[in-house]
């Protein structure tokens, strides 16, 4: 078996399964009934809080507030990535053809789209080992 094949194998494997403490079992332990009993009692009160605290301001307040509340979660709605798919999908990319997924990453043409496929092109390798640093290099 070639360097080169038993190193993607390797690669593949670990995507496949994930991270290591899933491999090596970590038991996973799920919430106490007390614990969740206790969050949900703080929600309530904070949501009782917040409800009195409406209740006491006028109402050109209360629409500011809310303004404020809705430009929050529209920033915070466009400013969302779903990173990890993105991520996952660019190491697959990276896999099969590092050039190119520089290339998706960048979003241009630039050095090190051109680095990557030499380096590609010289041995698959270091073209791999590139692109994912500069997939993961801005993390």
């Amino acid at each position: 078996m070639s360097l080169r094949t038993l190193t993607l194998s390797l690669l593949l494997t670990l995507l496949a399964f994930g991270p290591l403490s899933a491999a090596i079992g970590v038991p996973v332990t799920p919430a106490t009934t007390e614990s969740a009993t206790a969050t949900e009692a703080a929600a309530l009160e904070a949501a009782r809080e917040y409800t009195a605290s409406l209740k006491s301001m006028t109402a050109k307040e209360r629409r500011t507030l809310k303004r404020e509340q809705r430009r929050a979660v529209k920033d915070a709605l466009e400013n969302h990535q779903d990173a990890s798919t993105n991520t996952i999908l660019l190491v697959i990319l990276a896999v099969l053809l590092p050039p190119v997924a520089v290339l998706v990453y960048e979003g241009e043409l630039n050095n090190k789209f051109w680095i990557a496929l030499l380096l590609t092109l010289l041995f698959y390798l270091p073209g791999l080992i590139y692109a994912l640093l500069v997939i993961f290099g801005n993390m």
